[in-house]
C-alpha cells in the first residue's frame, strides 16, 4: 500500500493552498514560455530558409553577383554570402530587384575598367543607381543588409587590416601585442566615384 501513495515534497504540508496553486501556475507558465520560444525559433528559421531558397532561385542573383564582383574589384565572391545579401537587400527595398537588373544591363552595355569607373558612369546615367551601389557595397564591405548583420568575419572591410587586426571579440596575439608598431599602410590617392551623401549616425 505504501508504494501506491503519491510522493509530495515535505514542504507541501507547510504551504498554503494559494501558494500551491501559484507554484503550479508558475510551472505551467515556464512550460508555455518554453514551448512558445521553440515555436518562434522554428518559424524564424523556416522563414529565413524560405528567403534564402527564393534568392537562390531568382534569376537576378547571377546579375547581382556579377555587379558585386565589378563594384568590389574582386575576381570571385562567396555565392552563399551573395545570396544572403541579395535576399536582405530585396526584402528591405523590393524595387532594388529591377534596379539591379537595369544596373547590370548598363554595365554590360559599356566597358568599365574599374569599380570607380562603373560607379561614376552609373550615377551620371541615373541618380537612382547611387542608392543601389551603396546597398551592394554596404552589404559586402560591412556585412549588413536590411539593417541586419548578414556576415561578420567575412565582411570585406576586414580584408585591408586582416594581417594586423583579426576580426574577433578577443585578442589573438601575445601579451601587449598592440604595443608593437603596426605595418605601414599607403595613403589612399583615389577620388570618390559617387557624389557626397548625408552623414548618418547609426545608433549603438
Amino acid at each position: 500500500m505504501a508504494a501506491d501513495r503519491p510522493c509530495f515534497p515535505t514542504s507541501i504540508h507547510r504551504s498554503t493552498p494559494n501558494a500551491i496553486r501559484l507554484n503550479r501556475a508558475l510551472r505551467m507558465s515556464r512550460r508555455d514560455a518554453l514551448i512558445g520560444a521553440l515555436g518562434a525559433a522554428v518559424v524564424v528559421t523556416g522563414s529565413r530558409q524560405g528567403i534564402a531558397a527564393t534568392a537562390e532561385q531568382d534569376t537576378v542573383v547571377p546579375l547581382f553577383m556579377a555587379l558585386s564582383q565589378r563594384l568590389t574589384d574582386r575576381d570571385a565572391l562567396d555565392p552563399r554570402i551573395g545570396n544572403a545579401l541579395y535576399a536582405g537587400i530585396i526584402h528591405a527595398v523590393p524595387e532594388r530587384r529591377d534596379q539591379i537588373q537595369k544596373l547590370h544591363d548598363f554595365m554590360a552595355g559599356g566597358s568599365f575598367a574599374s569599380a570607380h569607373a562603373l560607379a561614376a558612369a552609373a550615377e551620371h546615367q541615373d541618380p537612382a543607381f547611387k542608392a543601389v551601389i551603396q546597398d551592394i557595397l554596404t552589404g559586402w564591405y560591412r556585412g549588413l543588409a536590411d539593417h541586419k548583420v548578414v556576415v561578420y568575419r567575412s565582411a570585406l572591410m576586414f580584408d585591408i587590416t586582416k594581417d594586423a587586426i583579426y576580426p574577433k571579440t578577443y585578442a589573438t596575439g601575445g601579451p601587449f601585442y598592440w604595443t608593437q608598431t603596426p605595418p605601414e599602410v599607403a595613403v589612399p590617392t583615389g577620388e570618390p566615384a559617387l557624389s557626397p551623401s548625408k552623414l548618418v549616425i547609426e545608433p549603438t
